[in-house]
């Protein structure tokens, strides 16, 4: 068992240390080896450029304001959620929110936003916490995944012949997001029923208490978180139309909102990634997905590049200051 864990802590190294700034200087090269062919430097900096001009400052203040208005949303999704642990202020929340951020940039699989939010609960509901923190999550998925799926079925009755693309695992891809999005349905509206039948599992008995939160929420309840989801999830999609014009990025708004919801599903269900690769990997698939609507590929890559900035990178930032002051422990 010790080498075992010692052979999983040397992998997740060898990931975040070695594997994920290779990925990224991968991917960036790939990138800049397409732009070059398609762009001289002085158009991409008269692109980057006329983005950043004061014509299109209002622009740029719109989009940090939706970001604002998204974190915002998760953080009073997040208030509800620990209502039936403690009682947590709204202010207590965004810097619960934004501290999460800023400890999945060190911390992958969506674990570092766990523990950065769990940090602001008392010390005996910090535990207690981690299923609410999963429903949220399961709400925000389901959202991703069925939003996906109209993308998916739009970009193969609209876009599969004139492209080309392999119909066999595009729809292979379909029925594994149909499959799944049934299973976290079931999970999130029926998380009391399962929570009582897991409950009578020996192991599970034993420590019920961190899950005896999940037995109380109802329909309406449940409904209300995902409704929230669903609100975030509409702050995206106007984001990028905002970036893509800021960008020079011309798709028309119907086209833009499928792709945008395949976008979501494709970065849902990769496989995690260290964060300095994350970037890499959002301006290739942008690349890929947007390029079938748009030949303007470094305005494509320069939209994804700036989103991922605004919604990650600055608040993640601001979160950072927040952790200065979090005290682990109150007692010795």
């Amino acid at each position: 068992m010790k080498n075992f864990l010692l052979l999983n802590k040397r992998y997740k190294i060898l990931i975040n240390y070695i594997a994920g700034p290779l990925l990224f200087l991968l991917l960036a090269w790939s990138i800049y080896t397409k732009l070059k062919d398609q762009y001289t430097f002085s158009q991409i900096k008269e692109i980057v450029g006329n983005a950043f001009s004061n014509n299109h400052q209002h622009l740029i203040i719109y989009v940090l304001l939706l970001m604002c208005a998204n974190w915002s949303i998760e953080a009073f999704k997040w208030k509800i959620l620990m209502q039936r642990v403690q009682p947590v202020s709204f202010f207590r929340a965004c810097k619960a929110v934004l501290s999460g951020l800023s400890f999945s940039l060190f911390i992958p699989n969506g674990v570092g936003d766990y523990i950065g939010r769990t940090l602001y609960m008392r010390e005996g509901n910090r535990l207690r916490s981690v299923p609410l923190n999963v429903i949220g999550s399961i709400s925000q998925l389901i959202v991703t995944l069925t939003t996906g799926v109209i993308g998916l079925f739009y970009l193969k009755a609209n876009i599969l012949h004139i492209e080309g693309l392999n119909i066999y695992w595009l729809n292979g891809l379909l029925y594994a997001v149909i499959a799944a999005l049934i299973v976290f349905l079931l999970l999130f509206f029926k998380i009391s029923w399962f929570t009582v039948w897991f409950e009578k599992i020996p192991f599970i008995q034993r420590h019920r208490i961190f899950v005896q939160s999940l037995e109380q929420f109802d329909i309406q309840q449940l409904t209300h978180i995902l409704m929230l989801s669903v609100l975030r999830y509409a702050v995206f999609i106007i984001q990028y139309f905002i970036v893509f014009r800021l960008f020079n990025v011309n798709i028309p708004i119907i086209q833009a909102a499928f792709a945008v919801s395949v976008l979501f599903l494709l970065l849902a269900v990769v496989p995690a990634v260290p964060s300095i690769a994350e970037l890499g990997v959002r301006s290739e698939v942008s690349r890929q997905l947007f390029g079938l609507f748009s030949a303007n590929a470094a305005g494509i890559v320069f939209s994804a590049a700036f989103i991922w900035i605004i919604n990650l990178i600055i608040p993640a930032l601001a979160g950072t200051i927040f952790i200065t002051g979090i005290k682990l422990f109150k007692k010795q």
